[in-house]
């Protein structure tokens, strides 16, 4: 059989349809030799949602209504933080496929015995959905990163941005939902940090609070505890160190991301425009992302745009990267390629993530245990 006529076809069956779920649906319809055949949402408007977007996927009622569907031949979990390693363990207990989750991968320390035993047992592919490494600016930076700086000794990511969504149930309001803002929001960072250095982390100190979003808000008589802002240091073993600055008061910025990287040749940085459709009209068309590459010597920045498809940008709020990741994803599903995101960086960027949490809140030095 001719090469091009032998391309398998990813079907996959959803767990979890919100607003981010909605974004998976827009981008898994751009991907040649894909589809959504079945969906388990809950809730009614986000299910009618999905609905409207799919009408030829079969809309069901649990987990396992799913994995009974024949067409189905991969999973994306895309729902509330705390239920995915439940949601994992249901799918190995029934029928393990290859797996998509959506982060963070867990919420609670006392479960990473759970995590272990998953990743010990499970015999397809789990891919922990890190958006961030795909955006094509942070990637472009990625890929120059070690020639511009000479080997980066010191990394720094902002996200002045707005504040946490609205999203079914307001379950995103509580700490104990999401994990804390530093493993809920920021989860993507502490991966991309050591995406990009290359190493494993040792300490963690940082200070963090709700400042300004929520304070007023209640939901079931308990008010809302989500933090708004943070700052966060971490030393690698290495010897190179990251800085993570969070606002989440922030959403008239130029720019929401903002990563730098220096070593001793030189800088690196990369500019990332937030959402296009929250972007002021009355300003014209939205900042392009831009890679910033400053040698030390001879000196003089030298600044190339990354335009992303505008296709793209329209169908998710994270510059492109939703569509790339689930390319890879495919790859990886069909064992064309190894998972890239795999259960050990979910679990780091969560140990990352409550460490600072822990740091914040005790205003001690977080020592981060060498494996899990």
């Amino acid at each position: 059989m001719p090469e091009e006529e032998r391309v398998a076809k990813l079907n996959y069956g959803i767990i979890g349809c919100g607003m981010m779920g909605q974004e998976h649906l827009r981008n898994i319809a751009l991907l040649p030799d894909a589809a959504v055949v079945a969906i388990f949402e809950p809730d009614a408007g986000m299910r009618a949602l999905s609905a409207e977007a799919v009408p030829s996927a079969k809309l069901v009622d649990s987990i396992e209504e799913v994995l009974a569907v024949d067409e189905v031949n991969c999973l994306l979990i895309a729902s509330p933080n705390y239920l995915h390693l439940e949601q994992l363990e249901k799918i190995a207990a029934i029928r393990p496929l290859p797996v998509l989750v959506e982060k963070p991968l867990f919420t609670d320390p006392a479960d990473a015995p759970r995590l272990a035993a998953l990743r010990a047992a499970y015999p397809a592919p789990i891919w922990v959905a890190m958006e961030y490494r795909y955006m094509p600016p942070v990637a472009r930076m990625i890929a120059e990163a070690a020639e511009a700086t000479g080997g980066i000794r010191m990394l720094t990511i902002r996200e002045h941005r707005f504040p946490f969504l609205e999203k079914v149930g307001d379950w995103n309001r509580f700490n104990r939902n999401t994990g804390g803002t530093l493993v809920e929001k920021c989860c993507h960072f502490f991966d991309l940090m050591r995406h990009i250095l290359k190493s494993d982390p040792v300490r963690v100190m940082a200070s963090g609070g709700q400042s300004v979003n929520h304070l007023d808000e209640v939901y079931g008589g308990q008010k809302s505890d989500i933090w708004d802002n943070a700052y966060v240091i971490v030393d690698f073993a290495s010897g190179a160190r990251a800085m993570l600055e969070l606002c989440m008061f922030a959403e008239g910025a130029r720019y929401q991301e903002e990563i730098s990287a220096v070593g001793p040749k030189g800088k690196i940085e990369c500019l990332v425009p937030g959402p296009g459709r929250f972007w002021p009209e009355h300003l014209g068309e939205p900042p392009v992302s831009q890679v910033i590459v400053s040698p030390r010597d001879p000196k003089g920045p030298h600044m190339v745009e990354i335009p992303v498809d505008p296709q793209l940008l329209e169908a998710g709020d994270h510059n492109g990267s939703t569509f790339y990741q689930h390319q890879r994803f495919q790859k990886a599903a069909l064992g064309e390629q190894p998972v890239e995101v795999a259960l050990d960086d979910g679990w780091w960027a969560v140990a990352m993530g409550l460490a600072a949490q822990r740091s914040a809140e005790t205003g001690e030095v977080v020592n981060l245990p060498t494996e899990w």
